[in-house]
Formats: C-alpha cells, structure tokens, sequence
C-alpha cells in the first residue's frame, strides 16, 4: 500500500503497480477499480479510462460481499502502474 496524490491506493505484486485506490469526498467515498472494466458483475459507475470503475460508497450503503469479492478478484488482476 502506499499514497499517491493524498490517496491511498493498494497493490499486490510488482513495486508501483496498483489494483484499488481510495478517495475520499464530503458526502462519499469513491474507490477506484483500476482494472474494474474485468470484474463480475462490473462496478457500477464508468471512467473516462477504459478499464476504470467506481464504486460510490454512502453512508450506510455498502454492499460488504460484493465489495469484498471486488477487492478480491481485483487483487488477483495484473496491477496499473503509476
């Protein structure tokens, strides 16, 4: 793990290469699925990158399996390098 641009971001292999990253905002958190367009289902919010997805967590609104298969079968993906 590590902190990019005041955020934090995790990885899981080479040095630099990245499969989540978290960013924080007043009313929500938005994590950042570098890979996400290869997940199932997919997240539900696009990117102007190809292969980004978001998902918005609210406050009292987070779907804990399904974020904790995301994350899973994120990790297992070949990380972004950035």
């Amino acid at each position: 793990k590590a902190v990019k641009w005041n955020s934090p971001m995790y990885g899981v292999g080479k040095k630099d290469h990245w499969f989540l990253g978290v960013h924080v905002f007043d009313t929500y958190i938005k994590i950042a699925f570098f890979n996400g367009a290869e997940l199932r289902p997919i997240p539900p919010e696009p990117s102007k990158q190809k292969n980004v997805r978001y998902l918005n967590i609210y406050e009292g609104k987070l779907g804990e399996a399904q974020f904790t298969d995301w994350v899973k079968q994120a990790s297992k993906l070949p990380g972004e390098k950035m």
